[in-house]
């Protein structure tokens, strides 16, 4: 393990200061990586993710920042949403790029909407070789609707159980109906989906098709919003040849949820974060 140095920063952004966190290690690989937060998170994460990330990967040997977005945790500025963070993503890599010597190449790494963010930035600039994209966000009406279906109610249609109590006339199937449809209203409407968002599948496919980088794709086996991604992007007939593309990488955790957040998941996840950001140098 190589031993690491964590340094405050605070870099300019379109007339207001962000803050930011700097792993540095003693010994640095070429490859830095920004951490990019994702929902309502500043740049500690959920159970301190961002932090052990952070560290984890310096101890490595890989340059780290992670930082608050204008509007978010100490930074300056209003917070316009994750699709409007272009701006802060390329300040902080310039920060990084400015403290780190001898980097030859980043990569973004991003949970949740912060992955979904990191995907509509890296087209934009060149420097981005590569993307780790955790549990990306897609979510709309449909997209929550199809996961919910397939993966609640196609796994109690696939049950012995369920069409044993169907045949001795214990299921009630008006009231599975109705909990069906209250179940789908309260996740759109918990979602944040709306129809100005009806598109945002197609434009993160769009994104992902256009990237010329490497992708690491890691998909929680226990979180909606993966399960959204899977059946909403991943499996659509446009990303075919992008799945079987050799610069991208999938990767399952099967039984983890949406933020990793026992010790057994969070390691996995940084385990394959290090392998996959070796195979760079």
């Amino acid at each position: 393990m190589t031993p690491s140095e964590e340094e405050p920063v605070v870099f300019p952004c379109a007339g207001d200061r962000l803050i930011g966190v700097l792993h540095r290690p003693r010994n640095a690989h070429a490859t830095g990586v920004v951490v990019v937060s994702g929902g309502p998170q500043y740049r500690v994460g959920s159970h301190r993710q961002s932090v052990l990330l952070g560290r984890h990967l310096a101890q490595a040997g890989f340059p780290v920042l992670r930082f608050d977005y204008r509007g978010m945790g100490d930074s300056e500025g209003e917070f316009a949403g994750f699709e409007a963070v272009d701006d802060d993503i390329r300040s902080a890599i310039d920060c990084l790029v400015d403290k780190i010597d001898g980097l030859k190449r980043l990569a973004l790494w991003g949970l949740c909407d912060g992955a979904s963010a990191a995907a509509f930035y890296a087209n934009r600039d060149t420097r981005v070789a590569g993307l780790v994209l955790v549990n990306p966000w897609v979510r709309t009406e449909a997209t929550v609707a199809q996961a919910y279906i397939k993966n609640y109610y196609g796994a109690r249609l696939a049950s012995i159980d369920f069409w044993r109590r169907l045949a001795r006339l214990e299921v009630n199937l008006g009231g599975a109906a109705q909990d069906l449809w209250r179940g789908l209203k309260g996740l759109s409407g918990l979602s944040g989906a709306t129809e100005t968002a009806e598109d945002l599948p197609g434009r993160v496919a769009h994104s992902l098709r256009r990237y010329e980088g490497r992708v690491l794709l890691i998909l929680s086996g226990a979180d909606l919003t993966a399960q959204e991604f899977e059946t909403g992007v991943l499996k659509s007939s446009t990303m075919r040849a992008w799945r079987r593309d050799p610069r991208v990488t999938l990767r399952r955790l099967e039984g983890a949820n949406h933020t990793y957040s026992r010790v057994l998941w969070r390691d996995q996840l940084h385990d394959w974060t290090v392998a996959w950001l070796r195979q760079f140098s």
